[in-house]
């Protein structure tokens, strides 16, 4: 498997204080913003259950292998909440997960988890690889995969 197709899930601990009041947006940001649902608890509207699911997704940058968590809130297919975890050791990837984490919210919250369609946040363009990796393997997760 290429290195920057590594995706490792990880089970989430409910109550674990996943508030995101602290995130931002740093720079402007092609697209817009939506508002976001309450989140919700049991069976969700689609092919996805309600409920928050957390994976790792990881991705090439010039330094090598950059790797970031997700945590995303589901409530009828719909991301309610994201949480971006950052792991990167060099200098240039702190910088750009950073900025990606702190835009991240404004590109998915409202919106259709089948319908994210990530590419470029905040200046941060390889810091979607590992987040589009670690969406796939929640969308497994929330499916009962």
């Amino acid at each position: 498997m290429p290195r920057s197709s590594f995706v490792r899930s990880r089970p989430v601990l409910r109550g674990a204080g996943l508030g995101l009041a602290g995130l931002g947006l740093v720079g402007a940001l092609a697209g817009c913003a939506a508002g976001g649902a309450a989140a919700g608890s049991g069976s969700g509207g689609g092919p996805y259950q309600d409920g928050t699911y957390t994976a790792d997704g990881s991705y090439q940058a010039p330094s090598g292998t950059e790797t970031i968590t997700v945590t995303l809130t589901l409530a009828k297919d719909t991301v309610t909440a994201v949480r971006i975890g950052r792991h990167a050791t060099d200098p240039n990837a702190i910088q750009y997960q950073a900025m990606f984490a702190e835009g991240i919210s404004a590109l998915v919250v409202g919106k259709d988890i089948d319908s994210l369609g990530v590419s470029r946040v905040a200046g941060s363009s390889l810091t979607s690889g590992g987040f589009r990796a670690a969406v796939e393997a929640i969308k497994k997760q929330a499916a009962g995969s």
